[in-house]
């Protein structure tokens, strides 16, 4: 049976105010309970997307909060160490999250506040997925492409695949699959690739490189 092509999208997140804010720890922990899940999912992967110019030692907005807002480093230190590829999915990245806040809130006699202008703003999105018009048809295509594709494409295919089906998969390595274990040797070095604790340009030349060494080889 033939395999389809592999249908290049590309997207942007468009950032809704919630209009829910915390203006200290104690309102953080309290806010990230209500929080909708894509609260969650933005404030971990949103920032892929969006012109950062904060310490990349803080991936994600919560960390970076901690450290540039309330200037608890330690508490900045725990939140960024997690890697929301580690859990199930969005609500047991929360219950990770609530738990190192939890744990900071039992150290502190006080929790710190910030100024009005310096409050955690909780942010969802949604995501607008657009037609490239491009259509790959076989693997050695899909490695001729893929230095061209935009970060929007990168994210799309390999860090938002994972929430629709086939569940936890990027769409690259879904598509290789199709060809009948013919490229198994590749699959596998794809599916090992961490996206979190990175950036698209990052992500887009070791894709680039996997696909490079497996066919001169």
């Amino acid at each position: 049976m033939e395999t389809k092509p592999f249908i290049v999208r590309d997207c942007a997140l468009i950032p809704l105010a919630t209009g829910l804010r915390a203006q200290n720890l104690r309102e953080l922990q309290n806010r990230i309970r209500e929080a909708p899940p894509a609260c969650i999912y933005y404030h971990f992967w949103g920032g892929l997307l969006r012109a950062k110019f904060d310490d990349p030692e803080f991936p994600n907005d919560f960390a970076s909060w901690a450290q540039h807002s309330l200037h608890d480093k330690r508490l900045a230190e725990r939140l960024a160490i997690i890697n929301p590829m580690d859990f199930e999915d969005l609500e047991d990245l929360r219950r990770e999250v609530l738990d190192v806040v939890d744990e900071r809130l039992d150290e502190l006699d006080f929790p710190p506040w910030v100024e009005t202008d310096q409050q955690f703003h909780f942010i969802r999105s949604q995501i607008v997925v657009f037609n490239t018009n491009i259509e790959v048809r076989d693997p050695r295509e899909l490695r001729d492409r893929m230095p061209s594709f935009s970060s929007g494409t990168i994210f799309y295919h390999f860090i938002d695949a994972r929430r629709r089906p086939p569940y936890k998969q990027d769409d690259f390595s879904a598509w290789l699959e199709t060809f009948e274990d013919v490229h198994g040797d590749l699959v596998l070095p794809i599916r090992a690739i961490d996206p979190y604790f990175t950036t698209l340009e990052e992500l887009r030349k070791e894709l680039t490189g996997i696909l490079d060494l497996y066919f001169k080889e």
